[in-house]
């Protein structure tokens, strides 16, 4: 198959990228895949599949999406073209409850203590090979 030619079964990165974003919102407005798809009337597996962009949203239901978590429909857009790492970093549950967790504390020194902590972390855990997807 050319380089020019996706597989149609196999999701966009304009999929992906909206999928993520309604799961950063959903998580910032402390629903769960549950809570979200029981106001959509769909099942919560459902939901999983739009946020990892196995299946595509229709327009009318990310109009219902977006009034559901309070955000103007543009914002499911962002980063799709790749230029928004942040968004993809967010999407992931831990991170987010870290980041939310580290915006409560007041104090510079504990924050600047905390940072300290994590750096040192990453830096002496070894690094795992980039996993290749099957395709």
């Amino acid at each position: 198959m050319s380089k020019d030619k996706r597989d149609p079964k196999r999701p966009s990165v304009v999929d992906i990228a909206v999928g993520r974003n309604v799961r950063i919102w959903r998580i910032t407005r402390g629903l769960s895949q549950g809570d979200l798809a029981n106001r959509l009337g769909i099942t919560f597996q459902q939901v999983q599949k739009y946020e990892t962009g196995h299946n595509r949203m229709s327009t009318g239901r990310l109009v219902k999406a977006a009034a559901i978590l309070d955000v103007p429909i543009s914002s499911f857009f962002e980063g799709v073209d790749g230029s928004e790492p942040v968004q993809a970093l967010l999407a992931d549950n831990r991170s987010f409850r870290l980041a939310h967790a580290f915006a409560g504390i007041k104090h510079s020194a504990f924050r600047l203590a905390l940072v300290a902590l994590v750096e040192t972390l990453a830096e002496s855990l070894p690094r795992e090979p980039k996993r290749r997807r099957r395709g």
